[in-house]
């Protein structure tokens, strides 16, 4: 067998060989006999199948399967002439040819991308200048007003009046379709938060203007999407009566809210309360300062500055991902333009091609961070992220969880958590945190 090995660069490498009808005819008797000692075939007893009986029959997958062999054997012979460990590859290597010769044997080439090799270099004197972020006393009023508001509890209004938009107004319903009353559509003293738009689409805006006590027949159309197949796109008469109108009182700002706000903590005062969301607000504006500024700031300035090859199928997928991207904002015409002209496409990667090449320097650089700064994100912790989200977004948390995890996203997730983690680090210890 022919064969050659050559690294092109730190993160590529190709393997050539030169594989024999001989060596496939030796590993086709060695698949032939394995298979023998397992087949089922109809004649002759489990493991006692002939060689060329099986051979005779499965010549097809035989041959694949023998090939299959010989192709790892090349595979594995390269890395280890090439030094490379396994847990150093990235993706699948890549059989960019497989040319099979009149005489039996077959010419082949393998793609290998590993892992670059990157040298940081003196990366903490990169780091942009960090400046803390003042909280005005205005805004932390704001806040502490914006806090007891949604904390106070709701208090029947004072005055009689209409309903309006905003308004907590407490109600009875029951819905009917075609005249006969759907489970699930019947509520007595409902508190409905009019504009909220957790009722059907209409509904609350027909609340609007009811007075205390006044029955009104509201008529809505269910969504074709309603997830109760029997209603979806149905049209429904609700039997709605007012009964009051609620408010949230407002809630004195004193020492025994401070209280009620820090349950856990002794000798709270409205002081101690006030200290706590400027602690709270100068860590968010430290987040979005470090998010949104420093830290584009800080990875253009590593990209530019560290050099280091790339695996080239990484920078490949990078690309194909961006056009597609492109494509789907694509009209009609474009689109058509595209497929009756390789050449255009070919023109569109072009112009891709930096921003992906620049995208992956980065992820690789940010993982070559964290692995310096000892700096990790344990699959619990993306858990923990995903379910806190969900729930704040009233999703079910699980099927958060599922529907990235059968996406493909949760890799990614990791390594965005991971690159917030280990800048914020750096950024920190820059300001003597």
């Amino acid at each position: 067998m022919e064969f050659n090995a050559n690294r092109v660069d730190g993160a590529n490498a190709v393997i050539t060989a030169t594989i024999t009808k001989e060596t496939i005819e030796t590993n086709l008797d060695k698949v032939a006999k394995q298979a023998a000692k397992t087949m089922n075939v109809q004649g002759f007893r489990k493991g006692k199948v002939p060689v060329a009986v099986v051979k005779q029959r499965y010549a097809d997958k035989l041959r694949e399967d023998a090939e299959a062999d010989a192709l790892r054997t090349v595979l594995n012979n390269g890395l280890k002439e090439l030094t490379i460990p396994n847990e150093d590859l990235i993706g699948e290597p890549n059989i960019s040819k497989f040319d099979k010769k009149e005489d039996g044997s077959i010419e082949v080439e393998i793609a290998v991308a590993t892992k670059p090799q990157i040298d940081l270099g003196d990366y903490k004197s990169l780091l942009p200048e960090v400046a803390e972020k003042e909280i005005d006393v205005a805004d932390i009023d704001a806040r502490l007003e914006e806090i007891s508001k949604s904390s106070a509890p709701l208090a029947k209004i004072a005055r009689k009046r209409a309903a309006k938009d905003g308004d907590h107004a407490v109600i009875d319903f029951e819905g009917f379709v075609d005249g006969v009353a759907f489970e699930g559509g019947k509520a007595e003293q409902y508190p409905l938060l009019i504009g909220s738009g957790s009722f059907i689409p209409g509904f609350e805006e027909q609340v609007i203007g009811m007075k205390y006590e006044e029955q009104k027949d509201i008529i809505v159309t269910f969504p074709e999407s309603y997830q109760a197949k029997n209603l979806a796109g149905k049209e429904a008469t609700f039997k709605v009566t007012l009964h009051e109108i609620q408010e949230k009182a407002a809630a004195v700002l004193d020492d025994e809210f401070a209280q009620k706000m820090l349950p856990n903590e002794e000798n709270v005062t409205i002081d101690t309360l006030r200290e706590k969301i400027k602690e709270q607000m100068k860590a968010e504006a430290m987040g979005k300062y470090y998010r949104e500024e420093l830290k584009p700031e800080y990875l253009e300035t590593l990209v530019k500055r560290i050099e280091f090859a790339l695996p080239n199928s990484v920078v490949d997928q990078e690309i194909n991902y961006a056009l597609n991207n492109k494509v789907r904002s694509m009209k009609e015409d474009e689109i058509k333009a595209l497929q009756e002209d390789a050449s255009k496409v070919e023109e569109i990667r072009n112009e891709l091609k930096e921003d992906a090449v620049n995208s992956v320097k980065a992820t690789f650089i940010i993982d070559a961070l964290a692995k310096a700064e000892n700096v990790q994100v344990s699959d619990q912790e993306v858990m923990q992220v995903l379910y806190y989200e969900a729930m704040q977004m009233g999703q079910n948390p699980q099927e958060v969880v599922k529907q990235y995890q059968e996406a493909g996203y949760l890799p990614a997730i990791k390594m965005s958590m991971i690159e917030e983690k280990v800048i914020s680090k750096l950024l920190d210890e820059k300001l003597g945190k």
